[in-house]
């Protein structure tokens, strides 16, 4: 569990996970190290909270310290990351559910 002034109810291998993604996108990106509010581990907690409780980004930005603005880009940012993972299932997202993303 993943403790941050409560606990959030993803595993520790998840949020590493999602850094992990996220630092290769800062590394293709060419972001200098320690030039970002969050390190990517934060910047994947922030983001796994609004994913599992739909948190005001308003409320996010408060308890990670970070400005309206920068939470909602975090949000984004790991949306297109976790989307270029699965890019089969973005031609199929008008689909039905169930019936897209299919091997």
């Amino acid at each position: 569990m993943i403790v941050h002034r409560a606990t959030l109810d993803a595993s520790q291998e998840l949020a590493q996970f999602v850094a992990r993604l996220l630092w290769a996108e800062r590394q293709r990106r060419g972001t200098p190290f320690g030039s970002r509010a969050l390190t990517c581990f934060w910047q994947a907690v922030l983001v796994l909270r609004w994913f599992r409780d739909r948190n005001d980004p308003t409320a996010l930005r408060r308890d990670h310290q970070v400005s309206r603005a920068t939470a909602y880009r975090y949000i984004d940012e790991v949306l297109a990351v976790l989307a270029t993972q699965a890019p089969a299932c973005t031609k199929h997202s008008n689909e039905p559910s169930g019936t897209s993303c299919r091997t």
